[in-house]
This record gives C-alpha cells, structure tokens and sequence, in this order.
C-alpha cells in the first residue's frame, strides 16, 4: 500500500467535487466538509492499489455518507425552528461538479428546496446521475438497488426539479436594476421602496433556528412581508450598517452587517416577471460562520 503523503496526494484533486455534491445532498457547507474529511479518512485507510477509478470511489464513498446522515438530519430538521433553508453559498465554484450537465452550475435556492422535497434515494440518484453524471450501474452500487429502480429514482428527482426551476432566464439588465433598487430599500430601511420591488404574491422565508428573530412561518403576500419589514425596522433591525451586494448560491444576495461589525442575515432574492417572487433570508448565525468579511471585499456595498 502507498503511503500516506500519496494518500492526500490522491484525494485531494477531488475534494471540490466531493464538496459540491456533499453540499447538494445535505444543503450544509459544514456538514458536507465533515463528510469530506470523514471520506478522506476511508480512503488514507483504503487499499488504494486496488482501486481503479479514485474518481468514482469516492463519489461513492461520500454519498454512502451522505445517505447515513440524512437519516439523523431529517430527523433533526422536524423539530427546527421556523423555515429551514441551506447554508448560503457565496462562493459557488468552489463546489463546482466539473461535469458538462446542465445543472452543473445551479446551486439556486429552488434547485436546493426541491431538492430537499425528494426522498433520499432520489435526491442521491438524480444528484448522482444528472449533475455528477455516474453511470446507473455505479449508483446501483450506492444505493444497494437495481439499475432500473435507480433510473426511476432519478426519473422522478428529475420531474419535482424541473417544475421547481424558472421557466425563463432574467436579463442581466434587469437583475441589476432589481437587485440595486433591493439594496437601496433595505439600507435605507424605506418600506416604500421595500413594496416597489415585490410581487403582489411575493414568499418570504427567514430562517433564524431559534436563535435570531424571523418568521416562524413563510410569509405570503407584498402586504404582509411589508407589514413584517416594517416591524422589523422599528425593533432596530434595519437599516444594517453596511449591505454588500454579492452572488448567493448563483442568485443576488445581500450579506447584512450590524452595527459591531458582524455579519447578521445574508438574504437571496428570486426575481421573475420584473418583482421579486421570493426573498430567502438565512439569519441562523450557525449557518453564516463559513462566509466572512475579507470574502465581501470589491462586493459593492451600501452603507
């Protein structure tokens, strides 16, 4: 067996990949780089010489993982506080799949929640198939099931994501005008120009994990996410003294920093049809530790 300088050696070309489809699978940064490492460990143990594709064996391998801890996670998620929404990603290439698929370069909020609405074994499948592009005879192997199941598995993955994806790309244009006019409103702590931007039937989902103020439930409407900014705004949550503007999970987002100068919520926005359709804000302070202030440096910023 090689020794174990070989052993990093070896892996490390392949933790971003890992990374990316651990990420996928548990919608947590922290999680998925704890499976990482706890793949690593198997395969610095591993009988390496006998492996052909290091590739497939640790996709393998960390699915494997995955799968295991989904069982304890989901468990967890039915008692957590309010809406539950993935760790927000700034930095997307990071976990990028170095596959061609279509989805290679989604990490969306809507891809993440549909997601999160599959079973499993089928999130596993259509993740394994469709974005890191393995053969069914390998997912078979993962998932302790025939190829054809496996290939139903992902049939319906691939049916509950694609009616969860926007049907029609917004212009770059338009984006940036939206997203400014958000930015505005939010550091200005201006409930009208707040309204400007939403759709009438507008979602918002405010993720604190019981341990920041939000909503314990999606709130429905422009009316009453106004009616909930404005609260917000007079219990000295807005305006945030700084908001930088940033790429969330390849959508806009806004990482919004308090007055001590640490970061408070980083929220997403969906826009479609010219207003924002859906505003994801994640204030968990448990979910914002991996992103930092060095990573927000040439982000534009309102102050």
């Amino acid at each position: 067996m090689a020794g174990p300088d070989e052993a990093a050696v070896t892996f490390e070309p392949h933790r971003r990949r890992l990374t990316g489809l651990a990420y996928r699978m548990l919608g947590s940064l922290s999680e998925a780089e704890d499976i990482v490492q706890d793949a690593y460990l198997r395969w610095h143990a591993a009988d390496r010489d006998g492996v052909d594709n290091p590739r497939a064996y640790l996709s393998r391998t960390v699915a494997r993982l995955c799968l295991d801890h989904l069982k304890s996670a989901r468990a967890r998620r039915e008692t957590y506080v309010g809406p539950w929404l993935p760790e927000p990603i700034v930095d997307e290439t990071a976990l990028a799949p170095d596959t061609a698929s279509e989805l290679a370069d989604d990490l969306s909020l809507a891809l993440m929640l549909a997601l999160e609405r599959l079973s499993p074994l089928e999130r596993a499948a259509f993740l394994l198939h469709d974005v890191f592009e393995m053969e069914f005879i390998d997912i078979a192997k993962v998932l302790d099931r025939s190829e054809s199941a496996c290939r139903q598995l992902a049939a319906r993955g691939r049916a509950h994501v694609h009616d969860a994806r926007p049907r029609f790309r917004v212009p770059e244009e338009e984006v940036a005008r939206i997203a400014d006019a958000f930015q505005q409103a939010i550091a200005s702590g201006d409930a009208t120009k707040f309204a400007e931007v939403l759709a009438a039937d507008a979602t918002l989902y405010s993720d604190g994990g019981g341990k920041r103020m939000a909503a314990l439930n999606p709130i429905h409407g422009r009316d009453k996410i106004v009616r909930f900014f404005e609260g917000v705004a007079r219990g000295g949550g807005l305006p945030p003294a700084a908001v930088h503007q940033v790429h969330v999970n390849g959508l806009p987002g806004f990482v919004m920093v308090d007055r001590d100068g640490n970061i408070d919520t980083i929220a997403t926005i969906d826009i479609r049809d010219g207003h924002i359709a859906a505003i994801y804000a994640v204030r968990n302070p448990d979910k914002l530790t991996h992103v930092s202030l060095r990573m927000l440096r040439g982000s534009a910023s309102v102050q």
